[in-house]
C-alpha cells in the first residue's frame, strides 16, 4: 500500500482503532469534527471517544458525498478537522475539502475504510488528507487490520507508539477462531443455514444490531461523555460488530491478510466490471461523477421492499445507514446538518449493491418491479 499510495502506511488492527489514533494525535480534545451523517454509527463514537464533538455536514442527495459549498461560513470557523467517508467507495470532494482545510490550518482526515482503489481528480483517495485510515475487512475480505497512510513519514513512530499504547495483547484463542472462521461460515452457507444461524444469535441476545442503527443508550454515553476521552468508557459502542478491533495480530492474521491482499488487483478489476453494469441500470444515481467500487447505492423508491426481496435470493444488503446520525444521536450527542434533507433522502432510498453480485442484483430488481427514484434537484422529491 506504501508503492500504490506514495505514502508511509502504519499497519492497525481496525480502520475504527486507525481513526482513533488520527483522531488523537491531530485534534485537540473539545475540538469540533465535520463528517457524514450517512456514516456508520461507530464512526460517530470513535469522534465520541477522541473527545471530540461531531459536526454534521450538509450531503450531495445523489451519492451521499459530503458538499462543501452547502456548510455556512460559520461552521467552517469553528472546526478542528474534517473527515471524509468516501461512502461505497464513492469519492468525497477531497480537493475542495483539502483547499479549505489548508485555508483554515486544519487537517483533513481521510476514512478510506469503502476507498481502496477509488480515485478522485485524477489521484488516489488517501492521497490528499494529513491521514487516510483504510480497512482491509471490505474490499480486502480479511475480516480484520486496516493502515494509516500519513503525508509525513516522520510521524510514523509516534503514531506507532500510540498505537502500540491500545493493543490488547495476541490470544492463542482468537488467532484459532479466525483461522477457523473462513471454513465455519462456507459450512453454514452451503448448508444453507445463514437465517437460522443469524436467528440463532438474535434469540441469545449475541446480536448486537436489532436494526440498522446500534441502541444509543443516553443514558450510558453521557456517563462516558464525562469520563473524558478514552476508549475504555466507550468501548461497548465502538466494539460493536468487532470486538477484536484492538487485538495484537498473530501470524494467522498477518499471513491470511497478506495473502489476499496480493490479489487486490483481479479483485478490483471485477469491482469496476460490475460497478459499471450497476451505473447503467435505470436505479443509478444521474449525473454521478464518482466510481463508488465498494458497493453502488441504487436509488429505490422502496429500498426496504427491495432488501426484502435480496434476501429471498439469499443476498444480504448490508451497510445501510438510515437514519441519518443527527437524527439517531439528537443534539445532544452532535450538531445537526445545516440541511438535513438530502442525507435523510439518500439515507432512505440508497440500496447498497455489492458490483460481485451485480448481475443477480439486476436481476431481482426486475422481477420485483423496482421503481426508481430521482434525487431532489433531478426531478425527485
Amino acid at each position: 500500500m506504501r508503492r500504490r499510495l506514495g505514502r508511509e502506511c502504519l499497519y492497525v488492527p481496525s480502520c475504527r482503532l486507525g481513526l482513533y489514533v488520527a483522531l488523537r494525535h491531530w485534534c485537540p480534545p473539545g475540538g469540533r469534527v465535520l463528517m457524514s451523517p450517512v456514516n456508520d454509527d461507530v464512526i460517530m463514537f470513535v469522534v465520541l471517544a477522541a473527545g471530540l464533538r461531531p459536526v454534521q455536514a450538509p450531503l450531495n442527495a445523489s451519492d451521499g458525498s459530503i458538499d462543501p459549498a452547502a456548510v455556512p461560513e460559520s461552521h467552517w470557523r469553528g472546526l478542528s478537522a474534517v473527515l471524509t467517508t468516501n461512502l461505497y467507495g464513492n469519492p468525497d470532494p477531497a480537493p475542495e475539502l483539502r483547499a479549505r482545510c489548508d485555508a483554515l490550518g486544519i487537517p483533513l482526515i481521510e476514512d478510506a475504510a469503502h476507498a481502496i482503489g477509488s480515485a478522485v481528480a485524477g489521484r488516489a483517495v488517501g492521497t490528499f488528507g494529513d491521514a487516510a485510515v483504510f480497512s482491509l475487512s471490505k474490499h480486502v475480505g480479511a475480516k480484520t487490520g486496516g493502515f494509516v497512510a500519513v503525508a509525513d513519514p516522520a510521524l510514523v513512530p509516534e503514531l506507532a507508539a500510540a498505537r502500540d499504547a491500545l493493543l490488547a495483547p495476541a490470544r492463542l484463542t482468537a488467532e484459532l477462531a479466525y483461522a477457523l472462521r473462513p471454513y465455519a461460515e462456507a459450512g453454514v452457507r452451503g448448508l444453507r443455514l445463514v437465517r437460522a444461524a443469524r436467528g440463532l444469535l438474535r434469540a441469545v441476545g449475541a446480536e448486537e444490531r436489532p436494526g440498522i442503527r446500534m441502541e444509543l443508550r443516553p443514558g450510558e454515553l453521557k456517563e462516558a461523555l464525562a469520563d473524558g476521552p478514552g476508549l475504555g468508557a466507550f468501548d461497548s459502542w465502538v466494539r460493536v460488530d468487532m470486538h477484536r478491533y484492538r487485538l495484537t495480530p498473530g501470524r494467522a492474521r498477518l499471513r491470511r491478510t497478506e495473502r489476499l491482499l496480493s490479489g487486490l488487483d483481479p479483485l478490483l478489476a471485477a469491482h469496476r466490471a460490475g460497478t459499471e453494469r450497476l451505473l447503467a441500470t435505470r436505479w443509478a444515481a444521474p449525473s454521478s461523477q464518482g466510481r463508488p467500487l465498494f458497493r453502488v447505492p441504487l436509488l429505490v423508491a422502496d429500498r426496504d421492499a427491495a432488501v426484502a426481496a435480496l434476501a429471498r435470493r439469499r443476498i444480504t444488503t448490508g451497510y445501510l445507514y438510515d437514519p441519518p446520525l443527527d437524527v439517531y444521536a439528537g443534539d445532544v450527542f452532535t450538531d445537526a446538518s445545516p440541511r438535513p434533507a438530502p442525507a435523510a433522502w439518500f439515507a432512505r432510498h440508497a440500496l447498497p449493491a455489492d458490483p460481485l453480485r451485480a448481475r443477480h442484483v439486476i436481476s431481482v430488481l426486475d422481477e420485483l418491479g423496482a421503481e426508481p427514484v430521482l434525487p431532489p434537484g433531478h426531478g425527485g422529491d
